[in-house]
């Protein structure tokens, strides 16, 4: 289907009101209602993208805090006419939630389970809350919602409903509009209706089905003549709820039920108020076959077979995501767990049932049949429910994993939903590979192998060439769905990337009934327009998010010099091989801070709030501002220009990136690797060189200079923490809490104690070496800044572990004092001053590194900079030298335990063990170490409290502008946590985390080379 350019008007929804107008509404809503009204340039930007690979920038965004507000801003834009879209997650990949409207953002006041019937297995909700979040309450009845997307962690129900979601097990459980019994909704009209069985209908509603009814029995030879009859179509809308067209009815009974009609409608009918949900008991038990195949063909078609054995879910992962995931520390020991040698791909084939004893023959049955189909021996079995959650966690993260590639091209979403007959499977997905080759590219595959809807994404460079690329390859790619008799639109929706197939799909005359109905609903055209009615070009360069030269607006690059390497990701890619090209090569002109920036998807994995860290400062605040994602994008807005001169070290700027408390949970958390924490140290720099250093910033960043100083005459500075007022005078003039106590100084630092209280626990640096030469047992104890001033009873604790052990220690110095890692430069955005720092420690511990000594450090965020930012600071290898050897505490033990070298006597556990994770222990996977450690104390069953940021953050958690949410981000969990289990002893490394937790819940926490020492046999 080709549709004339010069024909073509620009459609509605993507040309923004005139400015007056703009500023009228803007007004209106901040008088009438009590909502938040961001229509600031930073917040429109963060609001005109969505996971797809578009971008239109909305009049404005509005937060509403009560349905009041809701009914009344749809008021104000129908009488200013202005468009309304309404947006949950924002994580729709077919720029479903982008356009120049009114953004209704759901997510934040709209999340309450309104009620739960369990005798009925009903749920009724409000649109924003998070699937996960409904399942969360509902296990406890033993219910859940079963349409389980890979995004259930930030995924909101109402923003499900308009895709018609589907999920992983829709072969058992059906898509989004099998399991809604009702929604009440707001027409343009501003009239509140109620949808739901036909049979129990008001007067409103009753005339839309019968509407809809005529419109059905007008179309019916049409409908069964063109409407796809798969399961998986959720294009255009549902007229068949009054004549089936699916595999699938959408009721058991064959019942009409008119919510099925608001059901994939894009939000461009109504604006949901309300769902009322059909739950299903929760699965006891589950077990997991994972078939290894020598071929993609192969996995393709067996998938038709082996749907036939009843499970409730059969799911691809192909060679490239089974790359990626073995690249990412964070999935590469679960993904090991499910391989057989180097397979081109897996299918993740689940039964669930009551008992887990009578799924385990269903698993034999497979793998007879994969012995029957010439595979033996390709089955993984397994019925461990914990590999089996973190192997379904890998599979959910596919669409990030794969968007991880680095360079500017990228696997494109347009064709990934093409549902097919499971019989056609194979054939159709070798005939688009081909297609992909035609064109220089190829697809990544993934997803839901038991319904033939594969996710499948080529590589494109939208910046360039992709959007002609992308045309043809759709158009290629529908004659195939056409052959094979397929929907061209099977799960994620329309949107603006196939709206312009329905009227290939359905004909000319199903389309206008489409128009019809939107027409009865909303005659004004005022909800989401340009969606699936009258939508544009799905490659109209001017939408996309990186527009190509041809476009009025193309996407540009400012000029910028990074002051941290970011070359590894300049870089370009071949979409075939995937070989990226050397370090510094991409073309970008920030030396590859763009491109770094750029890697957010927008697909909101740092919307979740399960187990994690990302995003601490969002948790909190639920502002999309103060997100990863919001973030990044404000950043790429910002180096892209279009946010206008200077922006990038602008207050607007410094506002977005204020509450990153640099927890580095995105570090591991985001699958594209998106590094906010580096990235503020990035910003930071360039914003103070412009904008200068406070006298706040001043004090913290050189305090590891002033320290040794600072440490003979605490008496003077400790008045701060005793003098009533002193603290109140501090707050005024420095910008510290006066809520917050600060560390206190002591005379007694470990610099001062080393050869009276250490005596004999440290040798000089020759012979360390020596010993080392020997093979003897070393190590270099990295002292810091803060335990070695502040808390060095936990260096002589570690100290003494260490001796007791068996190892020689040293300790690098420089003039009587300690070295420092640059941290506090780098947070105070300093980074050439850093530099000089952390240069200078690299130097001293290098001759120990080159001779394989072991660097043990107590502080993780000190430590664990040394594997992390003085990578980046242009030191060569000479860092890579020191950071292969670099080990906190914790680490460096489980290490040498695994090896058979550490044995220590210690005393039994009398009390229960609290653990906090430190943000950068989570980050770096150091939390698995500390819990092996611990628990070589006998009888020690150690607890880890699930929780994010501790909100502390270094100095973050001092400043009052900070404390309230620093707080939030403590009360979150780990405060409860704590106060729940008086009776425990609370173990955490972090510094900041141990006064948090004193300031907090009034309780001591100690660092675990304390808890050790103090279990040591004497």
């Amino acid at each position: 289907m080709r549709i004339d350019p010069a024909s073509h008007m620009q459609p509605a929804g993507t040309v923004l009101p005139p400015n007056d107008t703009c500023e009228l509404l803007a007004r209106r809503l901040r008088t009438d209602t009590q909502g938040e009204v961001l229509f600031d340039d930073g917040s429109r930007g963060r609001y005109a993208t969505d996971a797809s690979i578009y971008q239109i920038t909305p009049v404005g965004a509005f937060v509403p805090t009560n349905e009041r507000d809701i009914a009344t801003a749809i008021d104000i834009a129908r009488d200013l006419k202005v468009p309304v879209l309404a947006r949950g997650g924002g994580t729709s990949q077919c720029g479903q939630t982008t356009g120049a409207a009114l953004v209704i953002d759901n997510s934040k006041h709209f999340r309450k389970v309104l009620d739960v019937n369990v005798e009925e297995g009903t749920a009724t909700v409000e649109p924003g809350l998070v699937l996960d979040h409904l399942n969360a309450q509902l296990k406890p009845h033993g219910l859940w919602y079963p349409v389980d997307v890979s995004t259930s962690a930030q995924a909101t129900l109402g923003g499900m409903a308009g895709n018609n979601s589907c999920g992983s097990r829709s072969i058992a459980y059906g898509n989004m509009v099998h399991n809604v019994l009702g929604a009440s909704a707001w027409l343009s009209s501003g009239e509140l209706v109620e949808f739901g069985p036909v049979g129990t209908l008001g007067a409103r509603a009753a005339g839309i089905a019968q509407f809809v009814h005529g419109l059905a029995q007008e179309h019916r030879d049409a409908m069964a003549q063109h409407w796809p009859k798969v399961m998986r179509r959720v294009a255009g809308y549902n007229l068949d709820i009054f004549d089936n067209q699916s595999e699938r009815p959408y009721t058991a009974d064959g019942s009409v039920n008119l919510a099925h009609l608001l059901i994939g409608a894009e939000g461009t009918l109504a604006y949901t108020r309300s769902l009322k949900l059909k739950l299903a008991p929760l699965p006891r038990a589950k077990v997991l076959g994972i078939v290894n195949f020598p071929t993609f063909h192969a996995a393709m078609d067996a998938a038709q077979h082996i749907v036939k054995l009843g499970p409730t879910a059969v799911e691809l992962v192909d060679r490239t995501m089974i790359e990626l995931s073995l690249a990412n520390p964070a999935f590469k020991p679960t993904v090991e767990t499910a391989l057989i040698g180097k397979p081109a791909a897996i299918l993740l084939v689940e039964f669930s049932g009551a008992d887990k004893a009578a799924l385990l023959p269903q698993l034999k049955q497979l793998v007879e049949l994969m012995g029957d189909l010439g595979l033996p021996g390709s089955v993984v079995e397994m019925a461990d429910d914990a590999r089996q959650k973190n192997l379904w966690e890998v599979r959910k993260a596919g669409l990030n994993i794969m968007m991880s590639l680095k360079g500017d091209g990228k696997p494109v979403s347009f064709i990934e939903d093409c549902a097919v007959p499971l019989e056609h499977l194979a054939e159709y997905t070798d005939g688009l590979t081909e297609v992909f080759a035609k064109y220089g590219s190829r697809g990544t595959w993934y997803a839901h192998a038991s319904v033939g809807t594969l996710h499948v994404r080529p590589i494109l460079d939208m910046r360039a060439d992709g959007g002609a690329k992308m045309r043809a390859i759709a158009e290629e790619a529908s004659a195939l769905v056409r052959k094979y008799k397929g929907a061209f639109s099977g799960e994620h929706g329309d949107g603006l990337c196939r709206g312009e197939w329905i009227e290939w799909q359905f004909g000319p005359a199903i389309n206008e009934a489409f128009r019809a109905i939107k027409q009865k609903l909303d005659p004004v055209n005022l909800f989401n327009p340009g969606k699936i009615i009258d939508p544009p070009r799905m490659d109209d360069g001017s939408l996309f998010r990186f527009a190509p030269p041809t476009a009025p607006k193309p996407y540009r690059r400012i000029e910028l010099k990074p002051v941290l390497d970011w070359s590894a990701w300049n870089v370009n890619a071949d979409p075939v091989t995937e070989m990226t090209t050397a370090p510094g090569t991409g073309g970008d002109s920030t030396g590859g801070l763009a491109k770094a920036v750029e890697m957010c998807n927008n697909n909101g994995h740092c919307r979740k709030f399960d187990a994690g860290t990302m995003c601490p400062s969002y948790r909190v605040t639920r502002d999309e501002q103060h997100l990863t994602r919001g973030r990044a994008n404000t950043l790429r807005l910002a180096l892209s220009g279009q946010l206008g001169a200077d922006a990038f070290t602008s207050e607007a700027m410094h506002d977005t990136m204020d509450l990153c408390v640099g927890c580095k949970g995105c570090k591991r958390d985001c699958p594209t690797g998106v590094d906010m924490a580096k990235m503020k140290v990035e910003f930071l720099d360039h914003y103070k060189k412009r904008h200068g250093h406070t006298l706040k910033d001043k004090l913290v960043a050189y305090m590891p200079d002033y320290a040794h100083r600072a440490s003979r005459m605490p008496w003077l500075l400790n008045l701060r923490n005793r003098v009533p007022g002193a603290a109140w005078l501090g707050e005024k003039m420095l910008g510290f809490s006066a809520k917050r106590s600060l560390p206190e100084w002591r005379t007694d630092t470990f610099w001062r104690g080393k050869d009276t209280v250490a005596a004999g626990l440290f040798s000089d640096q020759a012979s360390v070496l020596a010993a080392a030469a020997r093979g003897e047992k070393v190590a270099v104890l990295f002292v810091d800044t803060f335990n070695g001033t502040f808390e060095s009873e936990n260096v002589f604790a570690a100290a003494r572990v260490l001796h007791a052990a068996g190892y020689a220690l040293h300790t690098v110095e420089k003039g009587g004092r300690h070295h420092c890692c640059g941290r506090t430069f780098l947070a105070s955005g300093m980074v050439d001053e850093a530099k000089v720092r952390a240069g200078a420690l690299i130097d001293a511990l290098l001759p120990l590194a080159q001779a394989g000594v072991p660097i043990v450090g107590l502080e993780p965020s000190c430590l664990l900079t040394l594997r992390d930012e003085t990578l980046v600071m242009g030191f060569g290898d000479k860092a890579q030298v020191v950071a292969k050897q670099a080990l906190l505490f914790e680490e460096f033990i489980a290490h040498e335990r695994k090896a058979g070298r550490f044995e220590l006597a210690l005393k039994p556990a009398t009390v229960p063990i609290l653990l906090h994770g430190h943000c950068h222990q989570k980050a770096f996977g150091a939390v698995t170490p500390i819990m092996e450690v611990l628990k070589l104390i006998p009888g020690a069953e150690p607890e880890l409290i699930e929780s994010s940021c501790c909100g502390m953050a270094g100095s973050f958690g001092y400043e009052a502008s900070h404390f309230e949410v620093s707080m939030q981000m403590a009360e979150t969990s780990l405060l409860p946590a704590i106060r729940a289990r008086p009776d425990a002893i609370v173990v955490a490394d972090g510094t900041s985390c141990r006064h948090q937790i004193e300031d907090g819940a009034q309780r001591e926490a100690v660092h675990v080379a304390v808890l050790l020492a103090r279990h040591m046999m004497l």
